[in-house]
């Protein structure tokens, strides 16, 4: 209903009217308050016996922790990584886009503001001559057969609100609001599995280097050895067989050359689209591996829920799923909405601000569902099984958590053990191989037994270079695990 404006103090005393009945209705939300799962976590970690306890000092930025293998064109990658990746990229995208939502629900709880004007001229329609009749406060008429054309115009401030009287609004926010933290999670979860994946691959494509200089220094030998069988078979103190089996050897040896090749631009290319690039615009010259494997400190059980980007966001879908409970909930209550406005009519522009044709409004209104068989309770059954889906999935991604920490632990561990002995392997098949070779020019031995120690000797060495990668690798998946990097010397 539209009202002329009243004294001053008639208005100041209904706003003031207003604005009390909303903080007062405000004040109160309906729905569970947010509680954190709880999760017994361990004291300590089975397999860590032995190992190096994490200090304060010890942590360091999650982006750096590629430089405890100190190698500078790791660095410079993964630095590229973060600015070129196109999955961080996406990931990034997705986290602004969940604070742009939280911006829009925070507008929600304030009055929105429009501002409206028109103009009208109308004809109530007739015949005859017209002509122009002025009136007392300036304004025309066309009278046209005994009927007007009349101009109208109208401009008006208005407001509207929906008060969070039952906390509705609030806990969408909340949920904004958690959304963008699993958001901020998953981009942090992103990056650090598009690092893991870099390093993994970069440290591969190096242990390839060196296997494919192995093999190079090994084929010397083979043709070598190819010649001793020649030169004895020509002066008749081998047989031709001695010959043949070298030059298997050595044919299948340069076989394998080939296949690191082809693994090594395999790895390359890996790596060109991480970095955002074509294959065909990137390249890695060979350079000396230096099978660095870093001392990684443990820090206790309790704190991996709080590095661990995955937990951090399955924890927000709980707080998300907690929300929507309390938001189904609110439906069960009443919702009000207010509304004003202010402006002014008059049928000349210049008349628009005049006090005498000054309007102003102001209602409420409330709406309370009654009975909707049962649709309101199949909304509550389905957020609380949500929130009872989410509060397991949470427990599952710490339970995995935990599981893969473990298994880095004792993959660490067995893995030292094992590079040890390979170690030891290979010394003791070099050693064969050049005995028997020593022993075959004295015409001491057949050939055939030069060929299995240089076959031993081989197949050690490779061996002995790919168990230091999976230490390597191991420690890359337990910096992971752990869901950052750390640094063994203090700030």
């Amino acid at each position: 209903m539209l009202k002329r404006w009243g004294s001053s103090t008639s208005k100041f005393a209904l706003h003031c009217s207003a604005a009390a009945l909303a903080v007062a209705l405000a004040g109160c939300a309906v729905g569970p308050d947010y509680v954190r799962p709880e999760f017994k976590t361990p004291e300590n970690y089975k397999e860590a016996e032995g190992w190096i306890a994490a200090q304060p000092n010890d942590a360091i930025d999650r982006d750096g922790w590629w430089k405890l293998f100190n190698d500078p064109v790791l660095d410079d990658l993964a630095a590229q990584l973060k600015v070129s990746n196109q999955n961080i990229a996406a990931a990034q995208a997705a986290y602004e886009q969940a604070r742009a939502v939280v911006r829009e629900q925070r507008a929600g709880l304030f009055p929105t503001l429009s501002l409206t004007g028109n103009a009208t001229r109308a004809d109530s329609g007739g015949s005859g001559s017209s002509r122009i009749v002025t009136d007392q406060n300036g304004g025309t008429s066309v009278i046209a057969g005994g009927d007007t054309i009349r101009n109208s115009f109208r401009a008006s401030i208005g407001a509207s609100w929906e008060p969070d009287v039952w906390g509705r609004l609030r806990r969408t926010l909340n949920n904004a609001n958690a959304s963008a933290q699993a958001s901020a999670a998953d981009l942090a979860s992103a990056t650090l599995s598009a690092q893991g994946e870099l390093v993994t691959n970069y440290l591969s494509l190096r242990e390839t280097d060196a296997e494919i200089e192995l093999l190079k220094a090994t084929l010397e030998g083979y043709e070598r050895s190819l010649q001793i069988a020649k030169n004895r078979h020509s002066v008749g103190v081998a047989a031709l067989s001695d010959v043949l089996s070298a030059q298997t050897q050595l044919y299948g040896t340069q076989a394998d050359l080939a296949g690191m090749a082809l693994q090594r631009d395999q790895l390359e290319h890996a790596i060109a689209v991480l970095l955002g690039k074509t294959p065909a615009s990137f390249k890695l010259q060979p350079a000396a591996w230096n099978g660095v494997v870093p001392q990684v400190p443990l820090s206790l059980p309790s704190t991996l829920m709080q590095r661990r980007p995955d937990i951090a966001a399955a924890e927000r879908q709980v707080a998300m799923a907690n929300e929507q409970i309390g938001i189904q909930r609110s439906a069960y209550f009443p919702s009000l909405s207010l509304s004003a406005s202010y402006g002014s009519s008059s049928q000349k522009v210049s008349d628009l601000f005049d006090a005498s044709t000054l309007l102003w409004s102001i209602g409420a209104s409330i709406s309370q569902t009654l009975f909707d068989f049962g649709a309101r309770g199949a909304r509550m059954d389905q957020v609380q099984a949500a929130y009872n889906q989410s509060v397991a999935t949470y427990r599952q991604t710490v339970l995995t958590a935990f599981q893969n920490v473990e298994d880095q632990l004792s993959g660490t561990r067995v893995l030292e053990r094992q590079y040890g002995l390979r170690q030891q392997a290979s010394e003791v098949a070099d050693r064969n191989e050049q005995l028997m070779v020593n022993q075959y020019r004295a015409g001491q031995v057949a050939y055939s037994e030069v060929v299995t120690a240089q076959a031993s000797a081989l197949s050690s060495r490779r061996s002995l270079v790919q168990a230091a990668l999976q230490r390597q690798t191991t420690a890359v998946a337990l910096i992971q695990a752990l869901g950052g990097g750390w640094s063994v010397e203090a700030d």
